[in-house]
């Protein structure tokens, strides 16, 4: 293979393909059609001497020599893209990305709507997408390039990836209006201990764990609670609790934005509850990109125009 005859948007088409494992969807993240992407991979198989992507079902899958040219493949571009937009600068008018973020529904529900008016306000060729959590592990994801930043709670982390809080974010105990076991119970006030214990409690949990940073913060008291239901999104625990006798603790911004119109009322744990700090990651490469640096904060204005303040300390502010 003669490198200087090489096309290096043959490279970006790879990489996509790794990426999206569809034709389509490749195409759709580049900006190319479907028919010229086929034809670029036509041209990386002659190049590779392998079939580098085999169809299954609706999905193209690498193979193993696609696999071990993937990452080589994801650093390359990340170092070539960085340097141009570092010579370059930065015109938001004519800046053409997709920025992926990775997080809980919680940001879906709450940040994203907000987000995304504040964007295309400013740079309307630019795209947005959130993945869930569930998605997989977040450093190396963000290693991979598959995603850009993640929104989530304390994680440990490398020493490579980038860290900014975003807010802190109490816990609040949900209740349907029509509980019977909390009348009498002023809203925004400490949720009866014995109440508390007695009834059922549903959870978020992306992995089906029925435990929590609640649940930690009972054990220290030597306490526990009954964890009978565990969902992958928040929006799901609020319509269970909703239409049910479950309680549960959520993000105190998440009860306030979904309580009214789910008939839910609010109460302060009967316990201490340690406040999570809610942080924007991302990696180190990107530190002084000049598109990463601008998305990071528009993500901190929109959380703190949402009125999710860093100092906010206590549910019944």
């Amino acid at each position: 293979m003669n490198f200087n005859a090489l096309d290096l948007n043959l490279i970006r088409v790879f990489d996509a393909l790794m990426r999206e494992r569809s034709v389509t969807r490749a195409g759709d993240r580049i900006g190319l059609s479907q028919p010229a992407v086929s034809a670029a991979l036509n041209r990386l198989r002659h190049i590779f001497n392998d079939s580098l992507f085999v169809r299954q079902g609706n999905e193209m899958l690498p193979t193993p020599r696609a696999a071990e040219l993937g990452e080589p493949a994801r650093l390359a571009l990340a170092e070539i893209e960085g340097m141009v937009r570092t010579v370059r600068g930065l015109e938001l008018t004519e800046l053409k990305r997709i920025f992926t973020l990775i997080g809980a529904d919680f940001f879906s529900t709450l940040l994203m709507p907000h987000l995304a008016h504040k964007i295309y306000a400013q740079a309307p060729l630019v795209k947005m997408r959130l993945l869930d959590s569930a998605r997989g592990d977040v450093a190396r994801l963000l290693q991979d390039n598959a995603v850009d930043m993640a929104l989530e709670r304390p994680l440990e982390m490398p020493d490579w990836i980038s860290k900014q809080l975003l807010f802190r974010s109490p816990f609040v105990i949900i209740a349907s209006a029509r509980n019977p076991a909390l009348d009498g119970v002023s809203e925004r006030t400490a949720m009866p201990l014995t109440v508390f214990s007695s009834l059922p409690h549903a959870i978020r949990s992306i992995d089906g764990t029925l435990s929590g940073m609640v649940d930690e913060a009972l054990a220290s008291h030597g306490l526990s609670r009954n964890v009978s239901l565990a969902l992958p999104h928040f929006h799901a625990v609020a319509l269970a609790v909703a239409q049910s006798t479950h309680i549960a603790a959520v993000p105190v911004q998440f009860a306030n934005a979904v309580g009214e119109n789910l008939g839910l009322r609010c109460f302060v744990p009967p316990i201490d509850v340690p406040v999570p700090d809610v942080n924007l990651y991302w990696h180190c490469r990107y530190d002084e990109d000049l598109a990463h640096r601008w998305m990071r904060s528009q993500i901190l204005e929109a959380t703190e125009e949402l009125n999710f303040p860093i100092a906010e300390a206590s549910a019944t502010e």
